[in-house]
């Protein structure tokens, strides 16, 4: 068995991978009332109470099938605002609640139309600013819209932009557009028309950026890593071109701040190498963050607060517990408990997680996270006392990262025995637009070399068994598991795809309709799929051009409705893998998309992983039992691989 703690109490899937208890918490602009997303008759759902009693809040919604994820308070203080698709689709439609009748309109019923909330405003408290890709899928639209009676006024017909920037006054000011390097260009309103502002090269296109406007709309905050290479925060004057840094950080880039509600001048900005950390501009909020950092341990992030600003509700992230929310009175410094976000994480046998720098073949620093099997390290030096199974699990995007916290799938897999490590390799955000273009034109190639570092860097430090590591991810994690198992065959024991992409040419080819005025982020970073030569290197980064080479078993999960990785790119290389006879098991879900919304479907693939991990690595195991309860999987391929998912699924029917 896996692992160094023989008694090591199992930690139900459930637990890990079902519904929150409670989770983002909100507090609406008056500070009367707090909202979060709760389980309502099994399903996520929207609770509203009295902010001072919020045990005697009410469900104001009644979603019944994927459970509503993201929302937001209007600046009535009275509506609710929320987003929801069909079966994974991400054709969004916007939703609102009347808390006074309780009455649930939609906004937008408009069937394969993606909606967004571009503006909201406390001075058109009733109204908000949207885009549609009603009338051309490319491009959204904007529309005035007003959340109470649903009525929709046109703002501007969009046949070029990208994004926009309005301001509190719902004033356009500017909008971006992708330019043919991948740059962007940025335009500002003049009168009736535009005129070119400024333009961003491609190596900073994914660091530079606007984010809103100060209180009188004439300068705007400016994210920004050109001459530089960290993102640093400025503040930019539309009308002097005046720019002037706001905070900086040599390590890492800009990860967000703290505007005041309603003056809109910075409070504070926070940065994120190994762990989050804050820069504090606002001498009026330093001793309320000294109270707050004395309160919990963890992470802290004020996640909602009142518009006056004397109400913030406070999140606190730690490795090894639940999500803890607190109600912060700033008049009276008094800080009140709230909740966590799963109350029986508590008295589990949770891990810490360890970051760590490991070092790629070239130099390169990669800022990674390892969680070991609790018990498995008698002496504290952060080492095994023996080599153990290990999981590489590996971030989606890939232009996003791993971050230090509470991770389900590493809590999962560490109770199981195994070690696990996350690796941010190049072309991951946060750690400055060189790293980034480290890892252009480089998938399954250098960005590769970075995961199979960080294994030998595991092996060596007596981490791993080199004989039972397995790799794991979803989206650009699950193209990097074909590429394990393609590129580096003797590698890795086994390999566990979500939602990846195995044939770069398809996935380029089908990329939703209103992804394609941003095409070129793709093009000139990962590959051009309309040239022969962008055609031939996107074939030779392509899993599924070395499916003969696989010695290692491989599960896949997919999403029937995926807009971004279709259901064709894992299709395509389970049947090229069954005509060649190689061992491959296919889990299909007909209500997803780009991951699995609904717990049902997640308990029920992760209980399929866990008995394919544990055939091929030797870690613990809980058997399947009653995960596949409300799920809606099919098997087109490889039943027979996983032990006890042929039983399991007869059982379920």
């Amino acid at each position: 068995m896996a692992g160094c703690d023989k008694d090591r109490k199992i930690i139900p899937r459930s637990l890990l991978f079902g519904n929150p208890d409670r989770i983002t918490a909100r507090i609406s602009p008056e500070g009367s009332k707090i909202s979060f997303l709760a389980p309502h008759n099994g399903v996520l759902n929207i609770w509203v109470g009295p902010s001072g009693d919020p045990g005697s809040a009410k469900p104001v919604t009644n979603d019944t099938t994927r459970g509503i994820r993201s929302y937001a308070w209007a600046f009535t203080s009275r509506h609710i605002i929320y987003l929801q698709d069909k079966n994974g689709d991400e054709n969004w439609r916007i939703f609102c609640v009347l808390l006074d009748s309780g009455e649930i309109k939609d906004l937008t019923p408009f069937d394969g139309v993606r909606s967004h909330i571009q503006a909201l405003s406390p001075k058109f408290p009733k109204e908000a600013i949207i885009g549609l890709n009603k009338r051309d899928p490319e491009y959204h639209d904007l529309f005035r819209l007003n959340i109470e009676t649903g009525d929709l006024t046109p703002f501007l017909e969009n046949r070029e932009f990208a994004g926009f920037d309005i301001d509190d006054n719902f004033h356009l000011r500017m909008a971006s557009k992708m330019t043919a390097d991948g740059g962007t260009e940025v335009f500002r309103r003049v009168e009736d028309g535009w005129e070119s502002f400024w333009k961003v090269g491609m190596e900073d296109a994914l660091t530079t950026g606007t984010i809103g406007f100060n209180k009188a709309g004439d300068r705007v905050y400016l994210i920004d890593s050109r001459d530089r290479n960290t993102a640093g925060l400025y503040i930019f004057g539309l009308d002097d071109s005046k720019k002037e840094l706001i905070a900086e950080d040599q390590h890492a880039d800009f990860g967000g701040c703290m505007v005041h509600p309603t003056e809109k001048y910075v409070q504070a900005v926070a940065f994120n190498y190994e762990r989050l950390h804050w820069k504090i501009l606002d001498p009026t909020v330093a001793a309320d963050f000294d109270i707050l950092r004395k309160l919990d341990d963890g992470d802290m992030t004020v996640v909602s607060r009142t518009l006056d600003d004397t109400i913030w509700i406070v999140a606190y992230s730690v490795d090894d517990g639940p999500l803890r929310y607190y109600f912060y009175d700033r008049s009276q410094t008094s800080a009140t408990f709230l909740f966590t976000d799963k109350e029986k994480l508590h008295g589990q046998p949770l891990a810490k997680m360890s970051p760590v720098v490991i070092s790629a073949r070239d130099g390169l620093d990669l800022v990674s996270y390892y969680t070991l099997p609790k018990g498995c390290d008698s002496n504290g030096d952060g080492r095994p006392d023996h080599p153990l199974p290990m999981l590489l699990y590996v971030h989606g995007g890939p232009w996003g990262r791993d971050y230090w916290g509470f991770d389900p799938i590493h809590q999962w897999l560490a109770n199981r025995g195994y070690a696990v490590l996350s690796v941010n390799f190049r072309g991951s955000t946060g750690f400055g637009k060189n790293f980034i273009n480290a890892g252009n034109m480089e998938w399954g190639r250098k960005m590769h070399d970075d995961l199979v570092d960080a294994v030998n860097w595991a092996v060596s430090s007596g981490i791993a068994d080199p004989g039972k590591v397995a790799i794991m991810g979803g989206s650009y994690g699950g193209y990097a598991t074909l590429a394990g198992l393609t590129l580096t065959p003797q590698l890795f024991a086994c390999g566990v795809d979500i939602v990846g992409p195995s044939n770069l040419i398809t996935l380029l080819e089908t990329i939703p309709p209103y992804w394609k005025p941003a095409i070129e982020q793709f093009t000139t970073r990962v590959g051009d799929f309309r040239t022969e030569e962008g055609r031939a290197l996107l074939k030779e980064r392509s899993p599924l051009t070395y499916v003969d080479r696989i010695v290692r078993p491989l599960l896949i999960g997919q999403g029937a409705n995926d807009p971004r990785v279709k259901q064709n790119e894992a299709d395509q290389i389970v049947h090229a893998m069954q005509e060649k006879g190689l061992p491959v098991t296919y889990v299909l879900y007909p209500d997803e998309g780009h991951g699995f919304a609904r717990p049902e479907n997640r308990l029920s693939f992760y209980a399929v992983a866990e008995a394919f991990l544990a055939e091929h690595l030797g870690g613990m195991f809980e058997p399947i039992g009653k995960d596949f309860e409300g799920a809606s999987l099919c098997v087109p391929a490889g039943m027979g691989e996983v032990p006890g998912l042929a039983e399991a699924l007869e059982s379920k029917h």
